[in-house]
C-alpha cells in the first residue's frame, strides 16, 4: 500500500469510527480505543496492513479522535523541546538544541483550527478572529502560543515550548555544565537565607526552568504563592502552595485579572514567599513593593540581554507604572533585589549561568552592583562548542541575611 492509498484508507476508517461515535453519547477513552482496535482487527485491515502498521495506525487514529492529532506523536517524544507550526503543513521541531523540519502535517487548516480550539478550551481561554493571540498551556505544563488570522498571514501559527516531565533540578543543571557545583551551593544557601533573587536572560535561555530548579531550595514547610500568566512552575515539594494564573477579558464580559492584580491579592494571603513567573511591564511596581515589604526570599524572572541591561529594563518598566523620579525608582530596585542571576544561550545552543551579580545599593545616581561569579571561556572553546566555567570574582558584601539565618560571615 503506497502513501496515497494509506491516507485514503486511514480517512475511511476514521470516518467509520466517527460515525459510530456521533450518536449523542459520551464515550470514554477506553471505549474509543476498543472501537479502533475492533475495526483494525477486521479481515480487511488484517489483509491490507501488517501488525506493526495496524498498531501505528491505531495510535494515529486515537490521537486524531481524542488527542491533539499529529501533535500527539511529537508531544510523546521527550527529546523535543519546541514545536513550531507555521500553518497546517509546515511543522518544525527543536531536538537536542537543533532545529529540524518535520514531515508530518494536519489534514487541513480546519483540522488544525479544531486542535487549537481544543487547546484553548482546555485552559478556559478564547482565541478567534476578534481575539487572535493566545497564551495558554497544555495539561502537562507545556507553554502554548497561538496567532491566528488576520494577524498571521500564512495560516494559523502554533508554538509549543516543552518542559522536562521529571522537572529540572540544580544537580541536573550542574551535570549539564550550566553552572558549577560551587555556584549551586551558593545560590541554594542564598535561597534558604531569604535573599530576593531575580533571574534574567534572553528568550529560550531557560529562566523558568532555572527558577523552578532553584525554588526547590525553599524549605518545604513555607507558604509559597506562585503568580504566572500561564502556570508552568512545578513546586512538587511544597505542601502549602497556592498557584495563581492570570485571566484575559472575553466576549462574555469577564474582566481581565492581571499579574498586578494577583501580586496585590497575594500580599493578603499570608505568603512566606512570592514567586512571579515573569515580569514584562508595570507589574514590577507591585513586585518591588512585595520585595520591600517584608516578603524576603521572593523570586522572579525577566527578559534582559545582560545583568546591567536587566536593571535598565526594570527602570523603564517602573517608569511605565510609577510617576516618581528616576532616582527614587533606582532606590526601589536597589533596596528590593539582592541578587541578579543572568542566563544565556550560547552559540552551541547550550544554556548556562553567565553572571551572578549582587546589588549593593544606590549611589551617585546609579544602582551599584558587584559581580560575584562570571562565565569565562577557556582554551578548549571552538566555534562549534563552548567550553568554560563560572569563575569567582568577589565575595558577598551584604551578609546580614546570612547572619540572621545563623550562617555567619564566610
Amino acid at each position: 500500500m503506497n502513501r496515497e492509498e494509506y491516507e485514503s484508507f486511514k480517512a475511511r476508517v476514521k470516518k467509520e469510527i466517527l460515525s459510530q461515535l456521533d450518536c449523542g453519547q459520551d464515550f470514554s477513552d477506553e471505549q474509543v480505543q476498543h472501537l479502533i482496535d475492533e475495526r483494525l482487527c477486521s479481515r480487511e485491515c488484517a489483509g491490507r496492513l501488517g501488525r506493526t502498521d495496524r498498531q501505528a495506525l491505531g495510535r494515529e487514529l486515537f490521537a486524531v479522535i481524542r488527542g491533539l492529532d499529529v501533535l500527539q506523536e511529537l508531544l510523546e517524544d521527550e527529546g523535543i523541546t519546541e514545536i513550531m507550526i507555521n500553518g497546517p503543513d509546515r511543522i518544525f521541531i527543536e531536538k537536542d538544541g537543533q532545529l529540524f523540519a518535520w514531515d508530518g502535517h494536519f489534514e487541513s487548516e480546519n483540522r488544525m483550527q479544531d486542535v487549537i480550539q481544543q487547546i484553548a478550551a482546555g485552559c478556559n481561554r478564547v482565541v478567534n478572529e476578534a481575539s487572535p493571540v493566545l497564551d495558554a498551556r497544555l495539561a502537562d505544563g507545556s507553554r502554548v502560543n497561538v496567532v491566528l488570522a488576520p494577524i498571521a498571514l500564512n495560516g494559523p501559527i502554533l508554538t509549543i515550548r516543552r518542559f522536562p516531565k521529571e522537572g529540572m533540578t540544580m544537580e541536573k543543571l550542574v551535570s549539564l555544565s550550566s553552572l558549577t557545583d560551587e555556584c549551586r551551593s551558593f545560590l541554594e544557601l542564598l535561597v534558604r537565607c531569604r535573599y530576593n533573587i531575580f533571574i534574567s536572560g534572553g528568550t529560550g535561555s531557560g529562566k523558568t526552568t532555572f527558577l523552578n530548579a532553584l525554588s526547590q531550595a525553599i524549605p518545604a514547610q513555607e507558604r509559597i504563592i506562585t503568580i504566572e500568566d500561564n502556570a508552568e512552575l512545578q513546586l512538587r515539594f511544597a505542601s502549602n502552595l497556592v498557584s495563581l494564573e492570570t485571566r484575559n477579558a472575553n466576549i462574555e464580559g469577564c474582566q481581565p485579572v492581571t499579574i498586578r492584580d494577583l501580586i496585590r491579592t497575594s500580599l493578603r494571603m499570608r505568603p512566606d514567599r512570592i514567586l512571579v513567573g515573569e515580569v514584562r511591564g508595570a507589574e514590577i511596581c507591585e513586585l518591588l513593593t512585595a520585595y520591600n515589604s517584608g516578603h524576603d526570599g521572593s523570586m522572579s524572572t525577566g527578559h534582559g540581554n545582560t545583568a546591567r541591561d536587566m536593571l535598565l529594563r526594570m527602570e523603564t518598566m517602573l517608569l511605565m507604572g510609577m510617576d516618581i523620579p528616576l532616582s527614587a525608582i533606582q532606590r526601589q530596585i536597589a533596596s528590593g533585589i539582592d541578587i541578579l542571576v543572568h542566563l544565556g544561550r550560547l552559540r552551541d545552543r547550550s544554556r548556562k549561568v553567565l553572571e551572578i551579580v549582587e546589588i549593593t545599593g544606590y549611589a551617585d545616581g546609579e544602582i551599584k552592583t558587584h559581580t560575584l561569579y562570571a562565565f569565562e571561556e577557556d582554551a578548549l572553546s571552538t566555534k562549534e562548542k563552548v567550553s568554560g566555567r563560572l569563575v569567582k570574582r568577589g565575595e558577598l558584601v551584604h551578609v546580614e541575611k546570612l547572619e540572621a539565618a545563623g550562617y555567619g560571615r564566610g
